[in-house]
């Protein structure tokens, strides 16, 4: 007799417009397709594995999973957690002392008799689920595991596109349009529009191009102050660009003369070196988080950005406003349900027939649909700011050198 299949999902990292959607679109694919698999869900995503946390899901919940592509956020939670990482799972508790958390973590995985376990996250959830699933084949535990890529920044190599994404810069875009309203408070105000991406400006320049576009579509009555001008954008700010504060200053400086506002977009990840690197000059220790990240809050670019500038360029009020929270926790839009379908059905598929990896357009692949090797799966995948649309974007708000 066939051993009925047992699948275990989990959600990882930090939130994006997808996860809700892509558990709902994982239990609707299952149902519709091997209605007899039996699923759990680990709560709080490794954290929960580690614990021995899940629940099932239930006929009421398969019969009900479409209802998840109306939240955001995700419903089985998430947390920060890397196996390989034995000093902060100690500490946090996860494992005992002298334990290793992959061994605890498949160990685990058998007790709950799972045959198939589905990861949902960015590059450190699935580069944590790729040394989970080479421990598993290297000790024989015979279980597949198919990631999801879900990262707001789209920065995950070699995939063409992530899940979550597109609709994070529409929501951030959304997000613009209420905080550059703030100009109107104070004459010549300095807006920082602060948009994650810690090592890609993705999410920024795509950010900027919704919102302009959005603007586009509006209706204007200069005579009365509600110009176009005062709205736009006038400066992104990319890691993978160099900023010479001197000289944008001195542009911006004219922008506010001109407009009596300046409105910048900046990703979190701009300047980042250079903020480090004044720090420890002074003598202050830059906290990093269990993956070696710096943490970004604690050094705070957008408020380091607005000193750099606010006094230069003759701002009375310096606001900086932070849409990644907002943004990252919104509900799929349209185009970005399609795309969670597309990769929720193929990873189905994929995982009952024992073929495991990270479900993606494979660009070294010419972007085909598949199952991508965790072995090739890598963060920190740099914006191309060579793009045709963002030079065009940037010569358009007169940032172009």
């Amino acid at each position: 007799m066939t051993q009925k299949k047992k699948v275990a999902l989990l959600t990882a990292g930090g939130l994006a417009p997808c996860l809700s959607s892509a558990v709902g679109g994982l239990i609707t694919r299952y149902t519709d397709i091997a209605p007899d698999v039996e699923i759990i869900a680990y709560i709080g995503g490794y954290d929960g594995l580690l614990r021995g946390k899940s629940v099932k899901i239930t006929p009421t919940i398969r019969k009900n999973a479409a209802t998840l592509h109306q939240f955001g956020g995700s419903p089985i939670g998430n947390s920060r957690v890397k196996l390989t990482n034995v000093e902060d799972c100690v500490k946090r508790g996860l494992v005992g002392k002298g334990q290793d958390p992959l061994k605890v973590a498949a160990e685990q995985l058998t007790k709950d008799g799972v045959h198939i376990l589905h990861t949902i996250g960015g590059d450190d959830t699935n580069t944590t689920a790729a040394d989970l699933a080479a421990y598993l084949a290297e000790n024989d535990y015979g279980l597949t595991v198919v990631g999801l890529p879900k990262t707001i920044d789209n920065d995950v190599y070699p995939i063409r596109q992530s899940l979550g994404a597109v609709t994070a810069a529409e929501q951030g875009a959304l997000f613009a349009r209420n905080v550059i309203a703030e100009h109107n408070a104070v004459p010549n105000a300095l807006v920082i529009h602060e948009i994650m991406g810690r090592h890609c400006g993705w999410l920024t320049a795509a950010t900027a191009r919704e919102y302009r576009r959005q603007l586009a579509g509006l209706d204007w009555v200069p005579g009365i102050g509600l110009d176009k001008r005062k709205w736009d954008v006038h400066a992104v700010f990319i890691p993978e660009s160099n900023i010479n504060i001197k000289a944008e200053a001195r542009r911006l400086t004219k922008v506010m003369k001109e407009v009596g506002n300046v409105n910048i977009f900046l990703s979190e990840g701009a300047g980042v070196d250079a903020i480090v690197k004044e720090i420890e000059a002074e003598g202050g220790e830059v906290l990093k988080d269990a993956f070696g990240h710096v943490k970004l809050d604690f050094i705070n670019p957008g408020q380091w950005f607005g000193k750099q500038f606010g006094e230069a360029i003759g701002a009375e009020k310096t606001q900086v406003f932070k849409s990644g929270y907002f943004a990252r926790s919104a509900a799929a839009n349209q185009e970005d349900l399609r795309l969670i379908q597309y990769c929720t059905d193929l990873a189905v598929e994929s995982a009952l027939a024992g073929v495991g990896g990270v479900i993606g357009h494979d660009e070294d692949h010419g972007n085909v649909l598949r199952a991508i090797e965790f072995n090739r799966i890598a963060g920190g995948k740099p914006f191309d700011p060579k793009q045709d649309w963002y030079k065009k974007m940037l010569k358009d708000i007169g940032q172009a050198k």
